[in-house]
């Protein structure tokens, strides 16, 4: 709705004169305030009496469209900006969480496995072995050694125990043996259920060592049966492929599937796939 101010009917426009347009812009209804304003520009000046009125009001039209336009894309861009920057930050941010969690594994000693203040651990594909010390000349009566498929407790009885705790990954129970050696420490070898992984830990939530840096027996792969020595051989072979930044296994056996198919294929085109 417009106010409009009142103004005599004789009133003759003068060149100088100047007047006040008073009116309400309801959003509703922004041509109403449109019409208003026409008609109190017709009643006050010669505009719409000139040919080229409609062509100049086009004109002023087509200039705010283009600010209008011109400020979205602007808005446009810069909200894009903003998400690249969250997103680079973001990915910049979890890059660092991952050189933090690669910090804290530890480098192996030369059992593949990590010594501790009270016992040492160590392995192979197959097994894991452990050794406890404890006072000289403790006799095995005086052992606890508690070998569950999840779950290992190794100690004196009456005491805290030494170890005590969820396995890393579970373990054959019936091929696990533990010993006591020159009543001065503890043997303890335990056989892996999944003799294709390296455990990152003897316990789980314990310090965790570095796979990448574990270095296995290759003397030892002869002693595998073809299919385990063959699931062997590719995880090795993938863990180097990962360090020097190459494909794996995985990747090449893609690479040459998609090449046959281009090579059958010729007139496809794979650029939307790519």
């Amino acid at each position: 709705m417009a106010i409009l101010s009142d103004y005599p009917e004789d009133h003759k426009l003068q060149q100088s004169s100047s007047f006040t347009f008073n009116a309400v812009l309801e959003p509703s209804n922004p041509l109403g305030f449109l019409e208003s304003a026409f008609n109190f520009v017709s009643q006050n000046s010669n505009l719409f009496k000139t040919e080229s009125a409609e062509k100049q009001i086009m004109s002023s039209v087509h200039s705010i469209k283009e600010r209008i336009e011109a400020e979205e894309v602007a808005e446009k861009k810069k909200r894009l900006k903003q998400q690249a920057e969250k997103k680079a930050a973001y990915e910049k941010q979890q890059e660092k969480e991952k050189e933090k969690e690669k910090e804290k594994k530890l480098v192996p000693n030369t059992g593949n496995g990590l010594d501790m203040e009270n016992y040492s651990w160590g392995q192979s594909l197959q097994e894991v072995n452990i050794n406890v010390a404890i006072p000289p000349g403790t006799k095995s009566s005086a052992l606890l050694c508690d070998i569950k498929t999840n779950y290992l407790k190794i100690g004196l009885k009456g005491q805290p125990p030494i170890i005590d705790g969820e396995l890393y990954k579970p373990v054959k129970v019936d091929d696990c043996f533990w010993s006591l050696e020159d009543r001065r420490e503890i043997s303890v070898q335990m056989s892996k259920r999944d003799k294709t992984d390296w455990w990152k830990s003897l316990l789980k939530g314990g310090p965790e060592i570095d796979t990448q840096k574990v270095e296995p027996e290759p003397g030892k792969l002869s002693d595998l049966d073809i299919e385990t020595r063959s699931a062997v051989e590719k995880m090795m072979f993938d863990q180097r492929q990962k360090q020097l930044g190459r494909p794996t296994s995985d990747d090449i056996q893609k690479q040459e599937l998609l090449k046959q198919f281009k090579a059958q294929n010729p007139t496809m085109d794979f650029s939307k796939f790519m």
